[in-house]
């Protein structure tokens, strides 16, 4: 082109400029001579802008030094060199290339070098491909088969020997069909093969055979491989055994729906059922009964027997259910003791009555639990659908409603839900709304009543009793809403109020009139249970006012002792150790034990007034024995409800340490215990 010494016919540069292949000519320089159309292709250049430019401009910057001097060594040997090349195309991106260089001399010049190029980036991108491809293959944890256009196996991976046990030279050549369970209808592969040869995927679960002729169930993707004109060449089938991952799934999914005790049912799946009855109720027009059985002092075999006990006997009442109802859609386990009835295709309301009897009669016979014969009532509640209620939680509360109003009413029968029912709740979800205003508007005060020592007559202590005075209806009963507080918490706000304003009062009672004075205030579980000790409010209380610990008695029932949980535990030992002594009220009612006695560091015992009141019968005795243990373990024994001198002296002569009830006072307001009791100190 522009060297005179090169041949430029028109023949020798036709063919040059139409070759498919890469071709150029480097003079001993290392300038390119000529390049031809695909030459320049490769690297993304026009031959203007290559001609006369060194050949070194396809090569990376950090590459061109050392390829010139080979190009130098190449032209000295006059050998040929071939080779595949990383190149740089002209924006700046990587190739690949195979050249081939053979030299020759001109008519006149030093040699020069012919060069032939071929693009083989993709071919080598292809074989990176199918190397990654093939190490995946043998990588790969799931079974891998391969089968021609006849389903015949042609290749496997690894894994699919060592999950099914055979290798490769025993399937080649098999149909995939040799493997079978034999599970599966015909429809199953038709429906199969069909869904493949439409969509060309395939993905489901099998159940084939082991080499060793066990069963086992695999999660299967079968692909269609075709060539560029829509023939089908090839089968992929890639799988995993999921045999233990269904079981487990079995197991999580039962675990869920159902109660691990009795087998039955739990509340999850119950709503499920309640759901399809009710659909059924409505297409069919008849009622659906929703029946709520609790079981009658169930908690007491807990706390008597274990927890073993109370399972076994939820699981014999489970049976029992079974077996009298049986016809019923769903017999659920709902809650701890609770126990829900399902039954469709009710005519008449009254049709649930003999089945409520016959199960409160199967209910109450006798249970031979850990060699020990228990008797065990029931309550039952009755709601239907959709006569009561369209709305299935409100059936459910109209169930429950109507259950508690047996257990109200003596427990061991059965109650429908009636309207009378409905306003009785909603009067207590009115109660509930009050009590919180209460908290909010300071509607509450608290009574003191005088614990007295039997030794020495002289008042020891006082105890903090809660009074709600409401706007409207007066004072209320501590019996009506105390058990409401407790309920739904309002307790813990409520209590930890009181025992700040006892604390406020004791420290001056210490500072005007009675030094040695000790205050008692009532602990509810509640309490205990929902705080940790560090935010109980009213403990810090005590040091603000400059009072010990053991200034302050706190009064816990004996159930709490029987079913503490950690927090509650941890909270009655960090009040024994700041010096807080612990009294059980109402001793003797409950289901105490000597160990939880020693357990909780209990200082005294709190004999029931209904004991007090029959010391001319049973209760002397049950006084005598009460007295006799609390000394022998050295607690103090304080005797509620004291009403009379005759009462008082009998204590006395049974070793009694204190007493406290109306013969001394009855509960009061601070500023009349302070004019009637503490004259001398009354503003």
């Amino acid at each position: 082109m522009s060297n005179t010494h090169w041949d430029e016919s028109g023949l020798f540069q036709a063919i040059l400029d139409r070759s498919p292949i890469g071709i150029a000519v480097i003079d001993h320089n290392g300038h390119y001579i000529t390049v031809n159309p695909a030459y320049c292709a490769i690297y993304g250049y026009t031959q203007h802008e290559m001609i006369n430019q060194s050949f070194t401009m396809i090569f990376p910057p950090p590459d061109k030094h050392w390829v010139l001097e080979r190009h130098q060594r190449f032209l000295d040997k006059e050998e040929k060199l071939a080779g595949d090349w990383t190149v740089m195309h002209h924006d700046g991106s990587l190739l690949t290339v195979h050249s081939e260089s053979v030299t020759f001399l001109p008519r006149n010049g030093p040699p020069a070098r012919l060069v032939y190029v071929v693009d083989i980036t993709e071919h080598k991108k292809a074989q990176k491909e199918m190397k990654i491809a093939s190490a995946v293959f043998e990588a790969s944890h799931e079974a891998i088969v391969v089968t021609d256009a006849s389903n015949n196996i042609i290749s496997v991976n690894p894994a699919f020997s060592s999950l099914t046990g055979w290798s490769f030279n025993e399937v080649k050549g098999l149909n995939p069909r040799a493997f079978k369970s034999g599970r599966h209808p015909k429809f199953f592969y038709s429906e199969m093969w069909q869904t493949l040869n439409h969509t060309g995927h395939w993905v489901g679960e099998v159940w084939d055979r082991h080499k060793n002729g066990s069963e086992y169930l695999k999660e299967l993707s079968i692909s269609l491989i075709k060539d560029p004109d829509g023939n089908v060449i090839n089968y992929v089938g890639m799988f995993s055994d999921i045999t233990l991952r269904k079981k487990q799934e079995e197991l999580i999914w039962k675990q869920a729906n159902y109660d691990a005790v009795t087998g039955l049912p739990n509340r999850h799946l119950f709503q499920s059922k309640l759901e399809q009855a009710a659909r059924h109720a409505l297409r069919t027009g008849n009622s659906m009964a929703l029946m709520l059985i609790d079981l009658d002092h169930f908690k007491s075999v807990n706390d008597s027997m274990g927890h073993r006990a109370g399972d076994e006997l939820l699981s014999d009442v489970s049976g029992r259910l079974l077996a009298c109802v049986n016809h019923a859609d769903c017999i659920a386990r709902v809650g701890g003791d609770e126990f829900a009835v399902i039954i469709s295709n009710i005519i008449v309301p009254s049709d649930c009555s003999d089945i409520a009897r016959n199960l409160i009669k199967k209910l109450e016979e006798p249970y031979t639990i850990i060699d020990e014969t228990l008797f065990v009532s029931a309550s039952i509640g009755i709601s239907f659908y959709p006569g009561d209620t369209s709305n299935l939680d409100e059936l459910f509360q109209n169930a429950d409603q109507a259950m508690y109003a047996v257990k109200n009413a003596g427990r061991n029968n059965f109650c429908y839900f009636t309207q009378a029912l409905h306003e009785a709740n909603n009067a207590r979800l009115r109660m509930v709304s009050n009590l919180r205003k209460a908290i909010d508007d300071s509607q509450f005060s608290v009574y003191y009543q005088p614990i007295v020592s039997l030794k020495t007559g002289c008042i020891t202590r006082m105890e903090a009793l809660v009074r709600w005075h409401h706007p409207v209806h007066g004072l209320i009963s501590p019996d009506a809403f105390i058990p409401l507080a407790e309920e739904t918490r309002l307790i813990i706000p409520l209590g930890n109020w009181v025992a700040r304003q006892a604390i406020l009062q004791l420290a001056y009672w210490r500072q005007t009139c009675c030094p040695e004075l000790k205050m008692a205030i009532n602990l509810s579980p509640v309490q205990l249970r929902y705080q940790d000790f560090e935010d109980i409010s009213w403990i810090p209380e005590l040091k603000l006012h400059g009072l010990s610990g053991d200034a302050l008695t706190i009064e816990i029932t004996e159930g709490l002792l029987l079913n503490s949980e950690s927090r509650e535990s941890r909270n009655l030992r960090l009040m024994h150790e700041e010096g807080i002594q612990i009294a059980i009220d109402d001793f003797g009612t409950g289901y105490s034990s000597l160990a939880y006695l020693r357990k909780f560091n209990v200082d005294f015992l709190k004999i029931d007034r209904s004991f007090v009141e029959d010391l001319d019968g049973v209760g002397s005795e049950l006084c005598t024995a009460i007295i006799a243990m609390a000394h022998s373990l050295g607690l103090g024994v304080i005797a509620e409800g004291v009403e009379t001198n005759n009462q008082k002296n009998r204590l006395m002569d049974l070793g009694c340490d204190y007493m406290q009830g109306f013969l001394c006072s009855k509960p009061l307001p601070a500023h009349e215990i302070s004019s009637a009791i503490f004259p001398q100190q009354a503003p």
